[in-house]
């Protein structure tokens, strides 16, 4: 599928759809719901962004790889992609307890019940400036914890 053929509204899509943002290999990779991103332009390449707190034992792999995938599931995974979200891949097999089933690409991880999938090579990684986060931002949501890295990835393929 051609990246520009996808016509999903991406303020639907991440905010109440969710997605999966995976990184690793066949040996070891992380997956969690985020329902933060965007898709668009940046420097004529389309691409995909998401937000990840480095307390996350997925942004462990965002960092160590440099592709990752982000993929999108119709509302029957709705309970899969909550427990993927509010788990820790540290603390066990989340994903057989989830009864997604991993699929490996080339540059990546996915799930065979994903309607869309992202191959994104990753192009940009940095963390939010604390300083830069508006008040109401800071206060809401880095009291306890560091603010989010953005992670922006190149799409490569779309499946």
């Amino acid at each position: 599928m051609d990246v520009y053929e996808f016509n999903a509204n991406p303020f639907e899509q991440f905010h109440r759809g969710w997605a999966l943002v995976t990184a690793g290999d066949e040996k070891q990779f992380n997956t969690m719901t985020v329902s933060w991103g965007s898709m668009g332009t940046l420097w004529n390449k389309p691409i995909i962004t998401v937000y990840v707190k480095p307390v996350r034992y997925t942004s462990e792999f965002l960092k160590e790889k440099d592709h990752f995938t982000v993929s999108f599931y119709g509302p029957e995974y709705k309970k899969a992609l909550s427990l993927l979200g509010t788990k820790s891949g540290r603390d066990g097999d989340k994903v057989k307890e989830s009864g997604l089933t991993p699929k490996f690409l080339e540059n990546g991880v996915t799930f065979e019940e994903a309607s869309r999938t992202f191959v994104l090579k990753k192009i940009y990684e940095a963390p939010f400036v604390p300083e830069q986060v508006p008040a109401f931002a800071h206060d809401a949501y880095y009291t306890e914890e560091a603010e989010h890295i953005v992670f922006i990835g190149e799409v490569e393929q779309v499946l």
